[in-house]
């Protein structure tokens, strides 16, 4: 101990310091450092958590990327298709319109024709009709002066029924 003493260092007072730093170090374990640990260490665990949310929400994130991509593929997709659709329907509809138009204006010129037909006989009929009437005025006049009155009225009569059968 005379090293001790030697060197300037007393032993009551090494002592003290020894226990003072004991007392002072269980305080700080017991009051400071374990509670500040516990904050650290929840601190660490919250901390942890929240990358561990982080990366679950990036993950969730690049998940909800991938399926947005896929359905607006599906809706252009679909959108062609309907597209497309709507293009073939619109093609067979004008078909069948120029179709019906076709087939309505086939009808109607056989109509016309029929119509024209039946006017053109009609107007046959009355021409005949009209000559015949002129013919037998013409013949009674011409035979007015040659015939007597008997005589004419049966050369009209014949010549009224020759003109039924040629009609």
């Amino acid at each position: 101990m005379d090293v001790l003493h030697n060197f300037g260092v007393e032993w009551q007072l090494l002592l003290a310091q020894v226990i003072n730093f004991l007392v002072i170090f269980y305080l700080l374990k017991r009051f400071l450092y374990k509670p500040l640990f516990n904050l650290l260490k929840k601190r660490a665990d919250a901390i942890k958590e929240g990358v561990k949310q982080a990366e679950e929400g990036k993950k969730a994130l690049d998940e909800a990327l991938v399926k947005e991509k896929k359905l607006i593929k599906e809706a252009q997709d679909t959108a062609r298709k309907i597209i497309a659709d709507a293009r073939e329907h619109g093609t067979q509809l004008a078909k069948e319109i120029e179709d019906r138009a076709k087939k309505q204006t086939d009808r109607m010129i056989e109509e016309a024709k029929v119509q024209i037909a039946r006017e053109a006989k009609l107007a046959e009929q009355q021409l005949n009709k009209h000559v015949a009437e002129i013919s037998i005025e013409m013949l009674k006049k011409s035979l007015g002066s040659v015939f007597g009155e008997k005589e004419q009225s049966e050369i009209v009569s014949k010549a009224v029924k020759t003109l039924q059968k040629s009609n």
